[in-house]
């Protein structure tokens, strides 16, 4: 998880929404991204979205099937489809996400017969990766740029 908090960072310095991930297959990282929704003016280029993608692309296959996915925040709809998709085995998340997250905090995607299930581990790091969203929004809550 420390190195997905290294990728949300990178994302708060590019002025994007703090969220990091990183995918694991047999304790190597085979993939890494961060939010590049500003950068590529896209509202789909969440970080899970890029390492799904890159992820794919290592195994030369759109099955994941014995992958882990940590990231800093708890996967949206969205991304939590995609991993449903890919057959993620695992999902490891540091902060839930009450406004949009899909794996217990407004949506459950396991729960509703999917067929895949994601093994789903919530809190991992979860101090250290709220602290990093919480200092971008209260910056930019000083500049004026959020309410």
């Amino acid at each position: 998880m420390s190195e997905a908090i290294k990728e949300a960072e990178k994302a708060a310095e590019a002025d994007d929404v703090p969220v990091g991930a990183v995918i694991v297959h047999k304790g190597r990282i085979i993939a890494r991204a961060h939010n590049q929704i500003k950068l590529l003016k896209d509202p789909t280029a969440h970080a899970e979205m890029i390492a799904i993608t890159q992820a794919a692309a290592y195994f030369e296959n759109e099955r994941l099937p014995e992958a882990t996915l940590y990231v800093t925040i708890e996967p949206c709809m969205m991304c939590a489809g995609a991993l449903v998709l890919a057959r993620m085995k695992r999902v490891c998340f540091g902060a839930s996400d009450p406004k949009t997250g899909a794996f217990g905090s407004v949506f459950d995607v396991n729960k509703k017969k999917p067929n895949h299930r994601i093994l789903v581990t919530k809190g991992v790091l979860d101090e250290e990766c709220a602290f990093v969203m919480r200092e971008f929004f209260k910056k930019k809550r000083a500049i004026g740029e959020v309410a």
